[in-house]
């Protein structure tokens, strides 16, 4: 496999103090890294970085081995992110924010890609209904369309669990199973170790602004994973 996205040594600060400190990994074209950690141990900020949103104090970001261009429109197109907010119009239905940010992009083809995206992602029966108005389980789905609209290579996936009940975290859990294609490389950072574990072809801890523990899926046990996670954190924090 090549390399579908490489940390080198990153770090950001905030008024002197490291809110991530020195990560580094490389992961796989096709394969989703779970990131769990306590709050404040700078998983969204690393996810920031990768996003191509937040400059490195230092370090570097490679997609597919070219370093990053934070500012380049046409570097930044190819990751997309999904957080616990929807950043979606509330007032334009679940269609007409697609094709808003379609239009942003310049997709080619575009009612007919927004078309394709609405089905696989199950939004035909609300697609003509204010964002507003659906549900927050709902809303994550068209949020994961939107960030699939350009075709990215790289999805970054920030709690997209926050907030949905059981039914609709697991609507949301079959469609993020369906980024591992084989094309995507994914991070997802989550509090939900059972779901997180259920996803990931490679796993870490973050604490402190470290990556503490990154380990192969394969070699973790998942029905001991809670209590590993929980010395790890106590062990470092």
């Amino acid at each position: 496999m090549s390399v579908g996205l490489e940390a080198i040594e990153l770090v950001r600060t905030f008024g002197g103090c490291r809110a991530v400190d020195g990560v580094s990994f490389q992961l796989d074209r096709g394969l989703l890294l779970a990131i769990f950690g306590p709050n404040g141990a700078g998983k969204s900020t690393l996810l920031r970085m990768l996003a191509g949103v937040l400059r490195p104090t230092s370090g570097q970001i490679r997609v597919a081995g070219e370093p990053a261009r934070v500012p380049d429109r046409e570097w930044r197109r190819r990751v997309g992110v999904v957080s616990h907010e929807s950043f979606l119009h509330g007032h334009l239905t679940a269609e007409e924010n697609l094709l808003f940010y379609g239009r942003l992009f310049g997709l080619p083809h575009l009612k007919e890609r927004v078309g394709e995206h609405v089905d696989a992602m199950g939004l035909r029966e609300g697609a003509g209904v204010p964002v507003a108005d659906l549900s927050r389980g709902f809303q994550q789905r068209v949020a994961l369309a939107r960030a699939l609209l350009h075709d990215p290579e790289v999805v970054l996936l920030d709690e997209p669990y926050t907030g949905l009940d059981a039914h609709a975290a697991g609507l949301l859990r079959e469609q993020l199973g369906s980024l591992k294609d084989g094309q995507r490389t994914v991070v997802l950072v989550t509090h939900n170790l059972r779901q997180g574990l259920e996803l990931a072809d490679r796993v870490a801890i973050q604490v402190r602004g470290r990556f503490v523990t990154v380990e192969e899926r394969g070699k973790i046990d998942a029905t001991g994973f809670d209590t590993l996670y929980r010395a790890t954190v106590e062990g470092t924090g």
